[in-house]
């Protein structure tokens, strides 16, 4: 996936196995954040920071949803452990990842594995990528304010 690509309208099951369709937010655009694996400690504070800023990127006219290959029970316990207010995709058969290109290998501590790139698309209300947000660009303690400062950058969010 890359800008200017539409999106696909079915983009997976969340965590209660509820289709998450891109049609659902008809008039909202949608940040597409996928990240590497639940209650991690970058993933964690990925997730709290968007949920701490959901109110501003819902003004901003955004829906954030998050998505990583982990089942819908490990997403509900990550849920419920950090009061997250919005859907996590349950992406266990790797269909999204694969298809947004954030699927790889990774190397940590010398060791090659296959996982999911930290990466944001930010999405039209017409359901076009109007921006992705690389893993060396991503910030985790601070991504939604990244983001909220790319959507307006005539306020300086902190």
């Amino acid at each position: 996936m890359i800008v200017g690509d539409k999106v696909p309208d079915l983009l997976g099951k969340d965590e209660n196995g509820n289709e998450i369709r891109r049609s659902d937010y008809n008039g909202q655009g949608i940040v597409l954040y996928f990240y590497p694996k639940d209650s991690t400690p970058g993933c964690t504070a990925e997730a709290c920071n968007f949920r701490d800023h959901f109110t501003d990127l819902r003004d901003a006219g955004y829906q954030v949803i998050g998505v990583s290959v982990d089942s819908e029970k490990s997403h509900l316990r990550f849920i419920d452990k950090n009061q997250l207010i919005f859907p996590l995709i349950a992406d266990i058969d790797r269909k999204l990842v694969e298809e947004f290109g954030v699927w790889g290998e990774k190397t940590l501590a010398g060791r090659k594995y296959m996982g999911t790139f930290r990466t944001t698309f930010i999405i039209s209300s017409e359901g076009v990528v109007t921006h992705i947000f690389t893993p060396k660009e991503i910030k985790t303690k601070e991504h939604a304010v990244q983001v909220l400062n790319y959507l307006d950058p005539t306020k300086q969010y902190e």
